[in-house]
C-alpha cells in the first residue's frame, strides 16, 4: 500500500463514513448531501457517490480495519453500509427510490428583499439579488460602511463587463435596484430580509428582535448563520415560523450552494418559499434541520481536523495535501483549503461541532489552538500551515 492510500484510508474513509450516517440518520437526503460538498467545496464527486464507486463492502471493511486499529467510534462503519450490503443497494438506489422532489414554488410573493449587513458576504447576497432583477434594500451602520458595498458591486460589475460578460446598460439597471440605509426601519416594506452580520448570537438576537417589530406580517427573516442556532434567533421573535436558515457561500456572486436550513417551527410555506427563491436566483439550494454544522461544515471539518492530527503525527503537510488531491481529486488540500478558510475560524467551527455532538474525535486538534493563539491564521495573516510571505 502506497503512502497516498495510507492517507486516503485515514482522511477520507471517515468522511465517508461520516456522510454515510448523516444520510442515514435522516438529516439529510442523498442528493442534497452530494450537491452539498460538490457546490460548496468544489468536490468533483458527493460522497455518496465515492461510496458507490468504490463499492460499500470494501468502504465498510476499509473502515473496520481502521476502527480495529484506532477504536475511534468515527471510524466503525455506519450499519446503513451493511445494510446496502446484504440488499445489494447503492444509494444511486437510495436516491432513486426517495423520487426527484418537485420544483419549489413561491408561496409569498417576493418582489423586495432586505439585507442587513455590509461585509463581503453581505455585499455578495445583495448583488445576487439585484442581479437576479429583485429590488434590494441593504443596511449598515454608517454611509461609508453602505458605500463599500456599491464599491465591492461596482468592481465585480466592471470585471465581468471586461470579460465580455455583461454591458453598462445592466450595471446601471443593476445598481439602479439597490437603495442604501442606515435605518433598519427601512426594511419595513420588504418581503424577505437576510441577515448576514457578525457571527455573533447575541449581535444577532438583538437583530432579529428589532426584525421582529419592523418587518411587516408575514416577511420571511432569513440569516446566514453558519454555526450558531437558528431556532434561538426564532425565539427572539414573536413569529418563529417565518425565520430560516439562508446559508450562502463565500463569495456569494460565484458559489452556487445555499443551505437551507429549518428549524422545529420553520413553516412549510416559508421553507418551500425560500427554496423556490434560491432557485430564482441561480443557486442549488440543499435542506437540513438546525443543528451545528448544517451539512457540509459537518463533514468537512472533521476531516480537516483528522488532516492536522495526522500531520501531529510526524506526516509531511505537502505529503497529506498532494496525497489528497491525487487520490481523491479535491481541489485543495487540506492544509491550503485550511488556511484559505482561515485557522481561526476552523477553529470556532470546530468546537461548535464538538460541542454539539460531544464525539471525542471532534476535539480541536492541539495544533489548530496553537496556530490561532500565535496569530497564523492562515493567508489573511502571511502565514498559517504555509507561509505566503
Amino acid at each position: 500500500m502506497t503512502s497516498s492510500e495510507q492517507i486516503f484510508n485515514t482522511l477520507v474513509l471517515p468522511y465517508l463514513n461520516h456522510a454515510v450516517r448523516t444520510y442515514e440518520s435522516g438529516y439529510a437526503s442523498v442528493t442534497d448531501i452530494d450537491a452539498a460538498m460538490r457546490f460548496g467545496c468544489g468536490y468533483p464527486k458527493g460522497p455518496l457517490t465515492v461510496v458507490d464507486e468504490i463499492g460499500a463492502a470494501q468502504v465498510r471493511d476499509l473502515l473496520a480495519a481502521r476502527f480495529a486499529e484506532t477504536g475511534d467510534h468515527l471510524h466503525e462503519p455506519a450499519g446503513l453500509l451493511d445494510k446496502l450490503v446484504a440488499e445489494g443497494r447503492t444509494f444511486a438506489d437510495e436516491a432513486a427510490a426517495a423520487g426527484e422532489a418537485a420544483a419549489p414554488q413561491f408561496k409569498h410573493d417576493i418582489a423586495k428583499v432586505g439585507v442587513v449587513g455590509t461585509g463581503t458576504m453581505a455585499s455578495g447576497i445583495v448583488q445576487v439579488f439585484a442581479q437576479a432583477g429583485y429590488e434590494v434594500i441593504y443596511v449598515g451602520r454608517s454611509q461609508d460602511k453602505l458605500a463599500g458595498v456599491l464599491g465591492y458591486i461596482t468592481k465585480n460589475l466592471d470585471r465581468a463587463i471586461a470579460k465580455g460578460k455583461g454591458t453598462e446598460g445592466d450595471k446601471d439597471a443593476l445598481l439602479g435596484r439597490l437603495t442604501g440605509s442606515t435605518e433598519r426601519e427601512a426594511l419595513g416594506g420588504v418581503d424577505i430580509v437576510v441577515e448576514a452580520i457578525a457571527e455573533d448570537l447575541d449581535i444577532k438576537l438583538e437583530l432579529f428582535r428589532d426584525l421582529d417589530w419592523i418587518a411587516k406580517p408575514g416577511a420571511i427573516l432569513a440569516t446566514t448563520t453558519s454555526s450558531l442556532p437558528i431556532t434561538k434567533l426564532g425565539e427572539a421573535t414573536s413569529r418563529p415560523q417565518d425565520v430560516i436558515g439562508m446559508h450562502f457561500f463565500n463569495p456569494a456572486p460565484v458559489m452556487k450552494l445555499v443551505e437551507i436550513i429549518t428549524t422545529a417551527d420553520t413553516a412549510a410555506d416559508v421553507d418551500e418559499t425560500v427554496r423556490a427563491l434560491t432557485a430564482n436566483v441561480g443557486k442549488v439550494g440543499v435542506s437540513a434541520g438546525d443543528r451545528a454544522g448544517f451539512i457540509v461544515n459537518l463533514l468537512l471539518f472533521p476531516y480537516l481536523n483528522d488532516a492536522i492530527k495526522l500531520a501531529e503525527g510526524g506526516e509531511e503537510l505537502a505529503t497529506i495535501d498532494a496525497a489528497i488531491k491525487e487520490t481523491a481529486a479535491f481541489p485543495m488540500g487540506p492544509f491550503e483549503l485550511l488556511d484559505v478558510v482561515g485557522n481561526d475560524v476552523s477553529l470556532a467551527i470546530q468546537k461548535e461541532l464538538y460541542g454539539e455532538f460531544g464525539e471525542p474525535g471532534f476535539v480541536p486538534a492541539a495544533t489548530l489552538e496553537e496556530k490561532v493563539a500565535a496569530g497564523k491564521l492562515g493567508r489573511k495573516t502571511g502565514e498559517g500551515f504555509h507561509s505566503y510571505a
